[in-house]
């Protein structure tokens, strides 16, 4: 408990840091550089240097974790250093919930984290709760929908905006969240009266009660114990998740469900990004831009390893065609779903959809 007071206390001494530092020196017109200046030639020498507290909650070695701290590394390096991210992982700082609402409050700076987490704070993001929307593209057209400048990406970035955050992008590249059981789920009647572990997420429940299984939301610091005890008897995740989790020690299927992109946000509290001088402004979305790409080019073989790592430890890997995609978005309560989602959400899902279906042409 101490250990973690202490970090507790560096990451909010070091966001203090980040605000004082237009308050020190006393002139502060005079510290500031000219209009067309620094920002223009793209120069730091004449910025003051400014740290940010970074943080995620994911397990060692996962996609956030090594997003966020190449994003670090990158800005560090493209700023010689003047803009620094101080970046603590694997819930270093707390779980998603308790980042998510030290950035709130600006206690933190930078949080990386998959989406369900901040869709209570930016309601619009419940459009990434749509099961299956994303399964039939391919990265490349999703990446142009969520990072490109059309109306989705637009909607999003004023969403956060209203809720003090400001958007910097997602990493992903058509890699989704997957089940594991104890039991063969080769069809979609398997899956009724499955006891699985799910986020705290009434959409994510709400789909999985629809095709017939009892989610139970449990803290994922519980969830080997409740595999192992039997209190669940299947949860849904990434395949990097499962594997750094070694849930494949009380599970014994892998299924490639496919129901919710694999995706990890990045954000900043808006008055952290308005407080940067635009050059560091620009380098940050530089570096966020740089290692998604870099990052998100190597999902998609870092997924396919994993499970090859899972299938030499012993689970069966079950695969669908489109019929079975297409059966589970038959069923009525998964219609009734998409459509309370797109009213949550004002009609963002209906747009989500055009929107891919064009990217995928």
């Amino acid at each position: 408990m101490k250990s973690v007071t202490r970090k507790l206390m560096g990451a909010v001494l070091a966001s203090l840091m980040v605000f004082s530092l237009t308050a020190c020196g006393g002139d502060d017109k005079k510290a500031a550089p000219a209009a067309g200046g620094a920002a223009a030639s793209g120069g730091y020498a004449k910025l003051k240097e400014v740290t940010l507290v970074g943080a995620d909650s994911t397990g060692k070695g996962a996609a956030g974790q090594l997003y966020g701290e190449l994003v670090a590394s990158k800005v560090e390096k493209i700023t010689g250093g003047k803009l620094k991210i101080d970046y603590h992982p694997n819930g270093d700082l707390g779980n998603d919930e308790d980042l998510l609402r030290q950035m709130k409050s600006n206690d933190i700076q930078i949080v990386v984290c998959q989406i369900a987490p901040i869709t209570s704070l930016v309601p619009e993001m419940a459009i990434f709760d749509l099961p299956m929307v994303f399964a039939k593209y391919p990265g490349t057209a999703i990446e142009k929908v969520l990072n490109g400048d059309g109306a989705v990406k637009t909607a999003i970035s004023a969403a956060y905006e209203k809720a003090g955050f400001h958007y910097l992008g997602i990493l992903q590249n058509a890699t989704y969240r997957l089940t594991t059981a104890n039991k063969d789920l080769k069809t979609l009647e398997d899956f009724k009266g499955l006891k699985i572990r799910t986020m705290s997420n009434k959409n994510h429940m709400a789909f999985w009660t629809a095709i017939g299984a009892n989610p139970t939301p449990l803290a994922f610091s519980e969830l080997y114990f409740a595999l192992q005890s039997g209190t669940v008897n299947a949860e849904e995740n990434a395949a990097d998740t499962v594997v750094s989790s070694n849930f494949n020690e009380v599970q014994k299927y892998l299924a490639c469900t496919n129901h919710i992109l694999y995706a990890n946000q990045i954000a900043i509290s808006k008055k952290a990004y308005d407080g940067l001088d635009p050059a560091y402004q620009k380098a940050l979305n530089q570096a966020v831009a740089e290692a998604g790409k870099e990052i998100g080019g190597k999902l998609a073989d870092i997924e396919k390893t994993n499970k090859e790592t899972l299938k030499k430890k012993g689970m069966t890997i079950i695969d669908y065609d489109k019929t079975f995609f297409d059966k589970v978005l038959a069923v009525q309560g998964v219609k009734d779903l998409y459509a309370s989602i797109d009213k949550q959400v004002n009609g963002l899902g209906t747009t989500l959809v055009k929107e891919l279906e064009k990217a995928g042409k």
